[in-house]
């Protein structure tokens, strides 16, 4: 579901700040505003709820309790995170949030998760819950699979951040990556407020490692790239795909960037694509550090192994942290897989995964 995202923090004096761009989880191909408006003044998306805490009351089911229950958010400093496991966006908003969490938590802030998927996937609970222990997700977290919540917040995409106050007021939000120092600034200034003090609370730094490092926004040339056909562009199998059907395919005399192919028989569906036979390969060229791809498994369960190249070669120095100098990787969970991280120059690429076994579910590459 396409989901559009704004790049500023928006607050009620200036309702008109943001950035949008057309389709949700989506890399912007820019650095997020640097000058947002002033902090402090009473805000909130335009048709968005006056009693958000309200909302969290009657929202659910939860993936991790509020510890006393939901009504132990009120008098607390409240940041509302809506996120999506797979999302590489969301994924680099976790380190502000673990550090926000492990900051105040003793200094009456609570962050709360609300859990909106995107592909089907992310609706199974028992997954949510997985991916969230493995991220080092510790807070209470909601599942929204009726996207209930996103919409009495009047939310835009992913990742997202309310900032709501010890009086149960929404104080400023922001839609997007980036303006974490200016939340983190509101977060202080509220918590103080409400008769905390955190003078003595450093503020240094937060950087990701790994999968949640920020992007290389200089470098950052390619947008997402769905593979379904709902939200697919840049198709350059020879024939055109096929939908809802097998379909032999063979591989573009060449690619452009931000064009893909297929090789061997796949079924091309709304969501995601998925092969018929085995070492069918998958192509796309692209522009930026890191490339990922959301992946999910066959309905047998099994591991699949599957082999990463770039320019047709292992990607040695260059490989993401889910597959090895050589380029194998194995596919065991439904979630967001880093292939590449480019630790030399940036320059167009054209990555190919071949998988071992049928089944496999591809859904989107995302890039960073």
């Amino acid at each position: 579901m396409t989901k559009p995202r704004s790049l500023s923090f928006i607050l009620a004096a200036l309702m008109t700040g943001g950035i949008i761009t057309a389709a949700c989880c989506a890399e912007a191909l820019v650095p997020a505003m640097a000058s947002p408006p002033p902090l402090g003044i009473t805000a909130g998306p335009i048709g968005a709820t006056a009693r958000p805490i309200d909302v969290l009351e009657h929202a659910g089911p939860w993936l991790a309790e509020v510890p006393g229950g939901v009504q132990a958010l009120r008098g607390k400093v409240v940041v509302v995170n809506f996120w999506t496991y797979s999302c590489i966006n969301s994924l680099r908003a976790l380190p502000y949030l673990k550090a926000w969490n492990a900051r105040y938590k003793d200094k009456g802030l609570v962050v709360v998760g609300v859990h909106a998927p995107e592909f089907q996937f992310e609706h199974d609970a028992a997954k949510a819950r997985l991916a969230a222990r493995q991220l080092g997700v510790t807070w209470p977290n909601l599942q929204d699979n009726g996207f209930s919540t996103w919409q009495q917040f009047a939310n835009e995409g992913w990742p997202s951040i309310y900032v709501i106050d010890a009086k149960g007021h929404m104080q400023g939000y922001r839609i997007g990556e980036g303006g974490y120092e200016q939340s983190e600034g509101l977060i202080r200034k509220l918590l103080t407020q409400a008769g905390h003090d955190v003078s003595g609370v450093p503020t240094t730094p937060i950087s990701g490692s790994g999968i949640e490092a920020g992007a290389d926004w200089a470098q950052l040339g390619s947008p997402e790239a769905y593979l379904g056909y709902d939200k697919a562009e840049g198709f350059r199998s020879p024939g055109g795909p096929a939908r809802n059907r097998a379909k032999p395919y063979q591989a573009a005399a060449d690619l452009a960037r931000g064009s893909w192919d297929l090789t061997g028989t796949w079924t091309i569906g709304p969501e995601f694509i998925t092969p018929s036979g085995a070492d069918a390969v998958l192509r796309y060229r692209f522009h930026a550090r890191d490339a990922h791809l959301v992946l999910g498994g066959p309905a047998d369960g099994r591991p699949v192994r599957f082999r990463v190249t770039i320019d047709g070669k292992a990607p040695g120095p260059n490989h993401g942290c889910d597959i090895d100098a050589d380029g194998w990787g194995e596919l065991r969970e439904d979630r967001l897989y880093q292939l590449v991280r480019q630790r030399g120059a940036i320059a167009d690429r054209t990555i190919s995964i071949r998988f071992e076994r049928p089944g496999i579910r591809a859904y989107v590459f995302t890039f960073g």
